[in-house]
């Protein structure tokens, strides 16, 4: 399995141990919880890489 970094949190996880994913700008985001992609949603161009 392949590790994503939460972009929010910085927290390594497993693209199947994600709680949810967003796409932005053609790049797609792994969250470790609902509430880190909710704040990623709310403003991604200030985590987005």
């Amino acid at each position: 399995m392949e590790k994503r970094t939460d972009p929010i949190c910085g927290m390594q996880i497993d693209e199947s141990d994600a709680v949810g994913t967003t796409e932005y700008h053609g790049t797609t985001y792994y969250f470790c919880s609902p509430s880190c992609k909710q704040k990623f949603e709310e403003s991604p161009e200030d985590y987005a890489e």
